[in-house]
């Protein structure tokens, strides 16, 4: 496998990877934010006169939502560190072959 193509491969995995934790950031943004909206929202229907269990009952998909977000972004995070792996590897084959050829 030539070198050229191992750099390739490195550059473009590190640049998946880097999409992955963009979106799982914006997810987990939007998850709080998500999540301090219906604080809000419960704080509300509390001061309207509202029923507790339906002012402090928080929404139960939200928590699996963080969740898979933080476990995304931890898998992109790995990714990223392998492929920046790949890339030294490849870079210090290609000094050693510099080296032997020189």
């Amino acid at each position: 496998m030539p070198i050229s193509s191992v750099f390739n491969n490195g550059v473009e995995g590190y640049n998946r990877a880097s999409q992955g934790i963009e979106k799982a950031s914006a997810q987990i943004s939007r998850a709080s934010i998500d999540q301090q909206d219906d604080a809000q929202l419960a704080q509300q229907r509390q001061l309207q006169g509202a029923r507790p269990e339906e002012a402090v009952t928080p929404p139960v998909s939200q928590p699996a939502r963080i969740d898979e977000a933080l476990v995304n972004l931890k898998v992109e995070e790995f990714n990223a560190k392998a492929n920046v792996n790949t890339i030294q590897t490849a870079d210090e084959v290609l000094g050693t072959l510099i080296d032997i050829k020189a």
